[in-house]
């Protein structure tokens, strides 16, 4: 609670500074008050409990869970912030309105896996997703991003919609909005019929926001045409905010979770996991191969809802592997593809032999993603197909791992190009400083997840 309290406070903040014209501390007032954030929040881990006591009505639940996910993303919020002044730099009037969006977007992810109360989640998901179709479309100018924004929020409010008529077909059924009352009372005997479809709906909406295949359609073009820096954003923190709180949301409704229901899981972690790649293969434009790899990642941190008993730092854990090589990833991406119209590989032509460093990251990053040892990625993938052997999955292990080796292929890929193409010009790429720091410091966390895993397996959530 303290935590969600603080971020939203700073997002306040943000636009008090807007009104005193006082843009030039922004950027470093908003960084040190994530990372006071952070340290109250990995305080709260250790202690167990909320600074500011119980909540009355628990509408915010401090937990392991909770707390695990909201230093990732916080952690992830002060990676994207610091890439901001650069970014905004022609459009510094505004750049108040931008970081506070994101400060805000933080907070409704804080709020989706720290819910006690549905109303409360609702509310969070809500002020995430606001957030997110401003951004898609904050270039007026540009019709791409006017398109991105307005299929984002049109598909975006239907699936909300579908959210919210499944809590209150929950609510119905059980006579509460709180976790703890709807937990208890979903495993009495004789739920009405309306139960499974309200959990049904509200799962439909989660996925996607998490963007699983046939929900995925939206991804590719509002990754495409959003600006870089949101499209960042949205592929790592928006989206692994939507699995932790499907993996919360259906932990709480673990009643309604039956063979057929398990069987869809099966299913669409497959499609997911095959689509994604197999798309992934085809494309030119670098921020669509990293849109359908997203997919292709839903799908498996999709297998950890299958062992909800046991597998919460494990969905931890890839969120954590699969958004830190996602952010250094983009780091690159917006160094190259700077002052450009477009992201086709063939910015990347050649680029070992113009920014050595920003090759050997990106690199880095596929390899991650890729699940090659000694990153976080393999680790990542290695407990996910651990926890469907335990749980006598085989058959998604079996297509977890096909679906790896074709990930490779696209990913060295580009990495390839990166190599042995000749550029088109032979002047050294000149990367800002911000950029360089986020996209070593996200790639050195994610090889320090990888070479410690226990930094996150070995806690109890």
């Amino acid at each position: 609670m303290s935590t969600l309290i603080a971020i939203s406070g700073l997002g306040i903040i943000c636009l008090l500074l807007e009104i005193l014209n006082l843009r030039k501390i922004l950027i470093p007032v908003t960084l040190i008050g994530l990372i006071a954030a952070l340290g109250l929040t990995v305080t709260e881990f250790y202690l167990g409990e909320s600074f500011l006591g119980t909540d009355k009505y628990n509408m915010v639940v401090t937990s392991g869970f909770s707390q695990g996910f909201s230093i990732l993303f916080i952690v992830l919020a002060i990676l994207i912030i610091t890439m901001s002044p650069k970014f905004y730099q022609d459009k510094m009037v505004k750049i108040a309105d931008y970081v506070a969006l994101k400060v805000f977007m933080l907070a409704g992810a804080v709020a989706m896996v720290s819910f006690g109360n549905f109303a409360m989640f609702f509310i969070g998901l809500e002020v995430l997703s606001i957030a997110a179709y401003v951004l898609a479309a904050s270039e007026p100018k540009n019709l791409k991003s006017n398109e991105a924004g307005m299929k984002y929020f049109i598909m975006g409010a239907f699936a909300s919609s579908f959210i919210l008529f499944g809590i209150a077909l929950v609510y119905g059924a059980t006579g509460s909005f709180d976790i703890n009352e709807i937990a208890v009372n979903s495993m009495l005997s004789g739920m009405p019929l309306w139960f499974s479809i309200g959990f049904i709906m509200i799962s439909a909406g989660m996925l996607f926001k998490a963007s699983i295949v046939p929900f995925h359609f939206w991804a590719p073009d509002v990754y495409e045409g959003s600006p870089t820096l949101v499209t960042a954003i949205m592929s790592t923190l928006v989206k692994v905010a939507a699995i932790g709180a499907l993996y919360k949301i259906v932990s709480i409704l673990a009643a309604g979770i039956t063979p057929a229901y398990q069987i869809a899981l099966i299913v669409l972690s497959i499609l997911t996991m095959t689509v994604g790649n197999i798309t992934a293969m085809k494309q030119s434009n670098i921020k669509r191969m990293m849109a359908y790899s997203g997919i292709s990642h839903a799908g498996f941190m999709m297998m950890t809802l299958l062992a909800i008993g046991s597998s919460a730092n494990t969905v931890l854990y890839y969120a954590a592997a699969y958004s830190l090589a996602g952010v250094a990833a983009f780091a690159v991406i917006l160094g190259v593809c700077r002052g450009k119209d477009n992201e086709d590989v063939s910015n990347f032509f050649g680029l070992i032999k113009r920014q050595p460093a920003m090759t050997a990251v990106m690199i880095c990053a596929f390899l991650s993603l890729s699940g090659i040892p000694i990153f976080a990625g393999f680790f990542a993938k290695f407990f996910v197909f651990g926890q469907m052997l335990q749980t006598n999955h085989l058959i998604l292990v079996i297509f977890g791992i096909i679906n790896s080796v074709i990930a490779v292929s696209y990913y060295l890929g580009v990495a390839n190009v990166m190599i042995t193409k000749e550029p088109e010009t032979t002047e050294r790429l000149r990367v800002p400083f911000e950029y360089k720091a986020v996209a070593v410091a996200a790639i050195v966390l994610n090889l320090l997840l990888g070479i410690f895993p226990n930094l996150i397996m070995g806690l109890t959530l």
